[in-house]
């Protein structure tokens, strides 16, 4: 592991900004790193409120996408809400159709297959469209680079409204409107926003034509919430007071499927609850059956139907977690076999792998080896796969560097798909790794953490902790403080702990201040480096340790040496 401590600011902005707030000098860092460096940004940081989101119109086309579903409203169109499969595409689906359908009947939801149609628009669904009479489809979370489909559909009659977050090609789809934030002449101030936050802006626009208030959506922003969690985008700006109210919405009045995915989890959900329980069951209908199943639970209002539904989603995410243990294993026998461990690049590829979980298998090796990761499976007659990339790194325009070779692709700076035929692997295999190895810094092969501050043991109280806990929501851009202390000392009864003895327990002191706990997962190996009263130096987190009814401060560490 790199530590790298951030620069601190000037001296004279910390302790202005300390007593500008009442606030200690670390505390008053971690906001001028945040960038947040006067009383009323911080008043903006601590009281998100949704006052501060944008005027949806200011968004390009979202008159015009309004007008044309308030057209096919007027006229008994039949509206397609088609989204893609994973956790932003289901739930921005779920969230314009509960919307629409409140006031609309002539409407219906479409989700890809993953295995016979793949990622994003395709002409099965269109032909769908056409089938069954729709003549408007509303595309959530994909279709910016759908330029052939969306021509196709126009051929037969049918309007195109897509709301996407992706980054643009060349050209953009001939739809009535398009609205992504990341085009170049879009002018909207946020352009961070996933795809069902794109999805929220629409129902933003049409609920003001009728009088509705921001006020009357917050119940769609546990999805909203949900969706900002599972697609990493950055926990900074708008995103951050819809995740702050849907987390408010989620913990308070869920929806019934929401709430039945989370009833085993008895405590106040955070934003971490929302990524590694919520997500990774809503993603498991799409990657183990069809996406339509997260949508039927999603939209559901009866609580008794939505906890079979969770049932039968929980039994998904089941055989998910063995099957990604399972490839993951053949994967990295795969390297080993063919001595590619000092490559640049991890590139691996078996017809069997299941598709669904490909996703799981790169993010698995980008930590076991982190670099960027490519892991491929057969679709049809192409091979399909999912990229991976490590801090730092965009393995987007790696790919992009690749495209003679490509079918097609998409995606972001750490996370991309792509497909292309058999016969073009090996070809793409040697121009990724020579790509990658001509553009990364080599430093970022080496897992980094960032450190916020270097603080005392001295410096953690509950009043700190306390306003540590205001900070989030947490995510790219706000990401959990972190810090680092030196001279630490186990008081003798440091241990591992676990089935495996995967992890690290430890009660630290500091030139004898007061004791408090620590726990490292997985950093059961790095005992030695304790023991014996050693010192040595932590990083980590705080956060609460809940033990026999008493809670108790305690360091979650991230590394020791």
């Amino acid at each position: 592991m790199r530590w790298t401590l951030k620069p601190k600011p000037e001296a004279s902005e910390i302790k202005h900004l300390a007593q500008q707030l009442k606030v200690d000098e670390t505390i008053a860092t971690l906001l001028i790193q945040r960038g947040i460096k006067t009383f009323e940004k911080a008043k903006k940081f601590f009281r998100p409120s949704l006052d501060d989101l944008h005027d949806p119109f200011l968004m390009k086309d979202m008159e015009k996408a309004v007008l044309r579903i308030e057209k096919a409203v007027a006229e008994g169109e039949n509206i397609l809400i088609y989204g893609d499969y994973d956790v932003d595409g289901t739930t921005a689906v779920s969230l314009v159709y509960s919307y629409l359908q409140e006031q609309y009947k002539n409407i219906a939801t479409y989700i890809p297959d993953r295995y016979g149609e793949g990622y994003g628009v395709s002409y099965q669904g269109i032909d769908f469209a056409d089938d069954n009479g729709f003549s408007l489809i509303i595309a959530l979370d994909c279709g910016i680079k759908a330029v052939d489909k969306v021509a196709y559909a126009k051929e037969k009659g049918i309007d195109f409204i897509i709301c996407d977050h992706h980054r643009p090609g060349e050209a953009v789809p001939e739809a009535v409107a398009v609205l992504d934030p990341k085009q170049e002449d879009c002018q909207y101030p946020y352009d961070e926003l996933c795809g069902c936050g794109v999805g929220f802006k629409l129902i933003q626009a049409l609920g003001s034509r009728s009088g509705a208030t921001i006020n009357d959506l917050v119940p769609y922003l546990d999805l909203v919430a949900t969706a900002i969690g599972a697609d990493i985008v950055p926990m900074t700006g708008e995103n951050r007071v819809l995740a702050y109210y849907g987390l408010k919405v989620i913990n308070e009045s869920p929806r019934a499927g929401i709430k039945a995915l989370s009833k085993q989890l008895k405590k106040r959900l955070a934003i971490y609850d929302v990524v590694f329980v919520i997500a990774p069951r809503i993603n498991a209908a799409g990657r183990m059956k069809h996406g339509q199943h997260a949508v039927q639970l999603l939209t559901e209002k009866d609580i008794n139907i939505a906890i079979k539904y969770a049932e039968e989603i929980e039994n998904f995410n089941t055989e998910r977690k063995s099957l990604d243990k399972q490839i993951t294993e053949e994967a990295i026998l795969q390297i080993k076999e063919n001595n590619e461990e000092e490559h640049m690049t991890t590139v691996v590829y078996n017809e069997n792998w299941h598709k669904g979980v490909i996703g799981i298998v790169a993010s698995r090796l980008t930590e076991t080896y982190y670099r960027p990761t490519l892991v491929f499976t057969k679709s049809g007659e192409k091979l399909a796969a999912s990229a991976r990339s490590v801090k730092g790194f965009d393995v987007y325009n790696a790919i992009e560097a690749c495209e003679d070779c490509l079918e097609q692709f998409g995606g972001h700076k750490y996370a991309a798909g792509l497909t292309l035929l058999i016969d073009q692997y090996e070809k793409f295999k040697e121009k990724f790794e020579k790509t990658v190895a001509e553009t990364i810094d080599k430093r970022l092969l080496t897992p980094e953490i960032t450190i916020d501050a270097e603080i005392d043991l001295n410096e953690i109280s509950p009043k700190f902790y306390r306003i540590l806990k205001q900070f989030a929501p947490f995510g790219p851009g706000n990401m959990t403080p972190v810090f680092m202390t030196q001279n630490l000392q186990d008081t003798g009864y440091g241990k591992t702990v676990g089935k495996e003895n995967d992890h690290l327990k430890l009660t630290v002191t500091q030139n004898n201040s007061p004791k408090i706990g620590a726990i490292g997962f997985n950093l059961g190996n790095k005992i030695e480096k304790a023991a014996n009263r050693k010192p040595f130096s932590a990083v980590y987190s705080i956060d609460e340790n809940e033990w026999n009814g008493k809670t108790n401060l305690q360091l979650k560490l991230r590394d020791i040496k």
